[in-house]
């Protein structure tokens, strides 16, 4: 089974960071407010997600990206690979 982690942008301003084997599933829970951790916003977007062979290796990832600041998840959402290696380095 494939899984998923992937990082929301709730109201422009918040990275929410989570891992779910049914993608399309887990969007609709958050914007239907059923998850505690999302409730509060008024707009959530999926802006990243990298896919996963197995739970042990998203659960990893997850827990990986949880403790980035925010400067390095924008720059991973975004793409900017060579911002992301100078923000690692510091």
């Amino acid at each position: 089974m494939e899984w998923y982690v992937y990082i929301l942008l709730c109201d422009e301003k918040t990275f929410y960071v989570g891992l779910t084997s049914n993608l399309k599933e887990r969007l609709h829970s958050h914007n239907s407010k059923y998850n505690i951790g999302t409730k509060k916003f008024s707009h959530i977007e999926l802006v990243y997600s990298e896919k996963h062979p197995d739970r042990k290796s998203a659960e990893y990832r997850e827990k990986q990206l949880k403790r980035w600041t925010h400067a390095k998840k924008k720059a991973l959402v975004e793409g900017n690979i060579e911002l992301l290696k100078q923000l690692s380095k510091s």
